[in-house]
């Protein structure tokens, strides 16, 4: 029966990974209505980056990760909260902007970015949506980086707002690593 159990949950996470970029955003984007299941440990030993990796949705943030000398501190104990942008919330920058941030004499501004999406701790999405509701709305969290972003709620979907007014919205909540939890956004967020 363990076994069983095990084969399901492997089967279930696929099939997970594998839809992280096609599902619609009305299925993904409500983080309230959230699944929990459980996972043994030969999963769970994946990291935040091994998560990353095995999504080609995230293949942009992996080659910015990859550049900015950041696999080892996202691979190590954590526990950290990513909001992590797909491939085409890098699309929507202006054109140039991921060459320019990929190039060896950014590093320093591209590893501020990416760490502007990191946040110490592991908050789920019950846990994100208890906060902001608990503050009145809005609750800020201080970023890896040193920067806040506001989260907030608009038609049931997190909201993060960037030290700029720039806004992204969470399509895919609650991707559980080892290290930390992982919550796709679909814009980048900025820091000052």
């Amino acid at each position: 029966m363990k076994l069983l159990k095990k084969i399901s949950a492997f089967v279930l996470l696929g099939a997970l990974m594998a839809s992280c970029g096609e599902k619609k955003a009305e299925e993904t984007t409500d983080m309230t209505d959230t699944t929990t299941v459980e996972v043994e440990a030969p999963v769970a030993a994946q990291t935040i980056v091994d998560v990353a990796v095995a999504n080609a949705d995230f293949s942009t943030l992996v080659t910015a990760v990859k550049a900015a000398d950041l696999v080892e501190t996202l691979s190590s104990e954590g526990p950290f909260t990513v909001f992590a942008p797909n491939n085409a919330a890098f699309d929507k920058l202006p054109a140039g902007t991921v060459d320019g941030l990929l190039k060896p004499e950014s590093i320093e501004k591209l590893k501020s970015v990416l760490t502007y999406h990191v946040v110490a701790g592991n908050f789920d999405a019950a846990a994100v949506v208890d906060a902001i509701n608990k503050n009145n709305g809005k609750y800020s969290v201080t970023t890896v980086q040193g920067g806040t972003i506001v989260l907030s709620l608009k038609d049931g979907n997190v909201m993060l707002t960037d030290a700029n007014g720039g806004t992204a919205m969470v399509i895919l909540a609650d991707v559980a690593a080892s290290n930390g939890v992982i919550h796709a956004i679909d814009t980048v967020v900025m820091p000052k």
